[in-house]
């Protein structure tokens, strides 16, 4: 019994000192405050996070929503955080990312390049109508009263390790406000580019459409590949309040040396309506919180997610449906395809609280494995503490149907062909929840580039 008890303590610290360190440190986060030029209110706030950041253990594979990704390859002594002295980028973010992704116009367009921002504009009559479409660390300046009314509602630093840190050293963002009763009938589109390898980038998106308001809010974040690590930890902040109705188009296409962490919360209100359109293509890894707190009666969230993985990536998307008030409806459908020696871990939970009747949840996660190397993982799970719901889950894992390749190529179509087009129709069902011509080529060109 001894000698087990060594070998275990020797193992366990082993395997701790075998974890990624960061070197960040609180001089760090009074520097980015400095700079900003940031209300004090906001820099307490960094100054709380990084106590909790300090305080949280680093992830481990002991931990339950942690048990399929590995951080351990993370080099995280060697991540730098961005000059806070340094000049623009030496170049423009691709002309591609500058285009409306849903329909023809756009009432307002955000490009920050490499922490900078590189366009910014918003349509005259928004504005007159109090619409906040800005950066975050102008926002913090500028309309500092309404962001510190919505930030920090759904997402806390005490919700993980990279909550925390990005919390604490966030310079990089994006602010939306719609006031009470404002319809903004044009789609508002952001973009964070970045580039290179070995750097950090840290992120604060905050949303918040208020009473009866309605908005349509595309969000992108993008990279090319580079040799190396780089870091990215963001928060995003996604608040509809009662009777309001909000469509959120969110792409993320980092390069695929990226480490992606991202925490991201939605509260919906009485009588609401949240539609969350999600693609993710990019990174080296991606381990990504989604969770939808459904706080209103009457209130709906749909989601549709995508993805499509190759070569050694590795994503892990745990989403949760907080059915917290009666006759609220929740629809989460994640599809994804996986090539090379890729993996993708899935969770999902639906939870219904007690005194949530009537409440309709419904979640499932289909994957589609295309080389004999690559590996899905899906979980579903429900915890439904009401007696009068509906609620279903569903999950599949296979590979492509021989036979449909088979029937393609016997009427002439060559089998790469034959397979991309059993690829296509196996997404369709995402393609056609979204209403969004461009958000729909963008995904079916990235099937297209996935299958070579």
């Amino acid at each position: 019994m001894y000698e087990r008890t060594v070998i275990s303590t020797s193992r366990a610290k082993k395997a701790e000192a075998a974890l990624p360190r960061f070197a960040f440190t609180r001089a760090d986060v009074e520097a980015i405050a400095a700079k900003t030029k940031e209300p004090a209110w906001l820099t307490e706030r960094r100054l709380a996070a990084w106590q909790t950041f300090e305080a949280t253990p680093m992830p481990t594979l002991n931990d339950e929503a942690w048990r399929r990704t590995d951080l351990r390859p993370l080099k995280a002594g060697q991540l730098a955080l961005p000059s806070l002295n340094g000049k623009g980028p030496a170049r423009r973010a691709p002309a591609y990312l500058h285009k409306p992704l849903v329909g023809k116009q756009q009432g307002g367009l955000l490009v920050i390049n490499q922490g900078k921002v590189e366009e910014t504009a918003l349509a005259p009559d928004l504005k007159k109508r109090g619409v906040i479409f800005t950066d975050f660390v102008t926002a913090a300046r500028d309309h500092g009263d309404v962001v510190r009314k919505f930030i920090g509602r759904t997402v806390k630093s005490e919700d993980g390790k990279f909550a925390a840190l990005s919390a604490a050293l966030a310079r990089t963002g994006v602010f939306v406000y719609v006031p009470k009763g404002v319809e903004v009938e044009l789609p508002l589109h952001s973009v964070i580019w970045d580039r290179g390898a070995g750097a950090s980038l840290f992120t604060q998106v905050l949303v918040a459409v208020d009473d009866g308001a309605q908005a349509t809010f595309v969000h992108e974040a993008a990279s090319p590949t580079a040799d190396g690590q780089s870091l990215h930890a963001g928060a995003v902040e996604l608040i509809v309040e009662d009777n309001a109705h909000l469509k959120f188009v969110e792409l993320q296409s980092w390069g695929e040396h990226v480490w992606n962490f991202t925490h991201e919360r939605a509260r919906i209100g009485r009588d609401s309506t949240f539609d969350w359109i999600f693609g993710a293509i990019g990174t080296r890894l991606t381990k990504s919180f989604m969770t939808v707190d459904l706080d209103g009666e009457g209130s709906t969230a749909k989601m549709s997610g995508f993805y499509f993985t190759d070569g050694d990536q590795h994503l892990d998307h745990d989403t949760q449906q907080n059915h917290n008030a009666a006759h609220a409806t929740s629809d989460f459908l994640f599809k994804g395809a996986l090539k090379g020696n890729s993996r993708s871990v899935w969770q999902g939970m639906i939870y219904v609280a007690p005194g949530a009747q009537k409440t309709d949840g419904y979640q499932a996660n289909r994957n589609l494995v295309l080389s004999k190397n690559a590996r899905a993982d899906s979980i579903p799970g429900l915890e439904i503490l009401a007696d009068d719901v509906r609620c279903t889950h569903g999950a599949t894992v296979g590979q492509i149907d021989q036979e449909h390749v088979f029937y393609l190529m016997s009427r002439g179509m060559p089998r790469p062909e034959a397979e991309k087009l059993v690829v296509d129709g196996f997404f369709d069902p995402i393609m056609q929840r979204i209403p969004y011509e461009g958000v729909r080529n963008r995904l079916k060109k990235a099937i297209v580039e996935k299958m070579g």
